[in-house]
């Protein structure tokens, strides 16, 4: 009984892994095509760099 439960447990954890992995490099995707978006339009002005550090 305890390894049914045991394997559930590793099963629900797993799941949830998977879907917290799954939405963080659609994430990651959606920040790499704003970074992009910004080299393509970025002004001449402030030394052609589009952020501000």
């Amino acid at each position: 009984m305890a390894a049914i439960l045991l394997f559930l447990l590793l099963a629900i954890v797993l799941f949830g892994l998977g879907f917290t992995l799954h939405w963080l490099w659609i994430a990651a995707a959606i920040v790499l095509l704003f970074w992009l978006a910004g080299f393509a339009f970025r002004s001449g002005a402030g030394g052609g760099r589009w952020y501000h550090w």
